[in-house]
């Protein structure tokens, strides 16, 4: 394979990466978030979590257990790859809704400064950190919900979202 569609494979597979971690931790599938990560990877979130892969996902579920909804999107997304390693800079708004009855909004904008590393011809994060760029905080309007999203079928954090009934290929535990 020549090395432009080589590199154009890498960075499509690590753009995948990135977006399969945005599915999962919204998802709270802990166990995709985990196989994302090579065993001796490191999660870097600042003050909030700074450590090993698996006490990442392991401190995950307290954290997200704090909110009804999360969405993490990402836009832009630019990566550098360099034989068997790779990094990238990975703009993410993330929105984070509280419980009721007095829930907030907290979107927060940023950017993931990612290193990653093929092994066994497969992709995973080996070093992620969040840079904080933003952050809004506001409180809900449960009107808005009722004005404008009346009948939609409501999303859910775990493992009844309705993605997994209409969309068969998108299993749980694998990332």
């Amino acid at each position: 394979m020549n090395a432009a569609l080589q590199e154009m494979l890498d960075k499509h597979r690590l753009q995948e990466l990135v977006l399969s971690y945005c599915r999962a931790v919204d998802r709270r599938d802990f166990a995709s978030v985990r196989s994302l990560y090579h065993d001796d990877a490191i999660d870097d979130h600042g003050a909030m979590f700074s450590g090993p892969a698996d006490a990442f996902v392991a401190w995950l579920p307290g954290v997200m257990a704090q909110f009804e909804a999360t969405q993490h999107s990402m836009s832009n997304a630019l990566f550098a790859v360099e034989g068997e390693r790779a990094n990238g800079e990975i703009y993410v708004v993330a929105y984070h809704r509280t419980h009721p009855p007095d829930a907030q909004e907290i979107v927060i904008g940023g950017r993931y400064l990612d290193r990653y590393e093929r092994r066994q011809g497969q992709w995973k994060f080996s070093h992620r950190s969040l840079a904080l760029d933003w952050c809004n905080v506001r409180a809900v309007d449960p009107a808005a919900y009722r004005q404008f999203a009346a009948g939609a079928v409501l999303g859910r954090a775990g493992a009844d979202d309705p993605s997994y009934a209409v969309l068969p290929l998108f299993r749980r535990g694998a990332g």
